[in-house]
């Protein structure tokens, strides 16, 4: 479960209390995304995901318009921001006060997002490699940044992902970004160590039998496995059919220290911290 010493994030002024694992709700206004469960791009859908999102009780709602699938489409930053803004006009008509993250690596999109909309946590699959801007914009404007590590970029990350030694290389890449970041004057840094993202289904499953050990970070870890091919390709099933294994390595990863669990099955998730914060703690209600 979460370990002491990152147990808040500080989002618009208040505090999120991650002592209690939390939900992020995945909503992509994209034609293309991996999963089509949640692939919404007309009005009625975006109102009705951003809805069930909230509703199954999930506390973060992630948007994102750029579909970071491998050999996914590169899409131009004005398409993202006409996707987002689409998708951001939608939900804070009607939850003016949901806690939104825009999962993006451009550091213009972050800013728009931010400053428009009301934005309150940064998501970049890229960890600014993407656009050497971002880290001086997360700086300014002073947001939760969940910095994931990625080998390649969506185009390619799939190719041949190769490391000599896997632990060692994704640490060492956290440790150089965290003090870049914080050189800046960032704070409220969440890592995510990347699964699926330039990483061998082998890769994936070391990085999980590894996990607890992001502790020494001492920051907020955010896991992201849902109905990804480390699930698939491992079952030999299709991302509609990998609920069951999603909801298992859900259950692991917060067993092993993640503080936020990123899933397109949302009750599912939630179920699963219940489940895992009364068996750590029986007596929570």
């Amino acid at each position: 479960m979460p370990q002491p010493g990152c147990s808040t994030l500080l989002l618009n002024g208040h505090l999120m209390d991650l002592s209690t694992p939390q939900v992020m709700g995945i909503l992509n206004v994209t034609p293309d995304s991996f999963f089509s469960g949640c692939r919404v791009q007309a009005e009625a859908d975006i109102t009705a995901r951003a809805q069930q999102i909230l509703d199954e009780g999930a506390t973060i709602i992630d948007i994102g318009a750029y579909s970071s699938r491998p050999n996914a489409e590169h899409i131009t930053a004005d398409e993202e921001m006409r996707r987002l803004r689409t998708g951001l006009e939608i939900i804070n008509r009607n939850h003016p006060d949901a806690i939104i993250s825009v999962d993006t690596f451009r550091a213009d999109v972050a800013t728009m997002c931010v400053e428009e909309y009301g934005v309150t946590i940064i998501n970049d699959i890229a960890a600014g490699e993407m656009d050497s801007r971002m880290f001086e914009t997360v700086a300014r404007l002073k947001v939760p940044y969940i910095m994931m590590h990625m080998q390649g970029t969506p185009q390619n990350m799939q190719a041949e992902p190769h490391y000599d030694d896997l632990i060692k290389e994704v640490f060492l890449y956290f440790a150089r970004k965290v003090q870049q970041l914080r050189d800046l004057g960032a704070s409220d840094i969440i890592l995510d160590p990347g699964f699926g993202f330039g990483k061998t289904v082998e890769h994936n499953y070391e990085l999980m039998a590894h996990l607890e050990e992001f502790a020494i970070f001492e920051l907020p870890l955010l896991v992201g496995v849902s109905r990804k091919s480390m699930i698939t390709r491992l079952l030999g099933i299709t991302p509609q059919e990998a609920l069951n294994g999603t909801t298992v390595l859900n259950t692991i990863s917060l067993l092993k220290g993640a503080h936020i669990i990123r899933v397109h099955d949302v009750k599912e998730a939630v179920e699963t911290v219940r489940i895992v914060s009364k068996i750590i703690n029986p007596h929570l209600l």
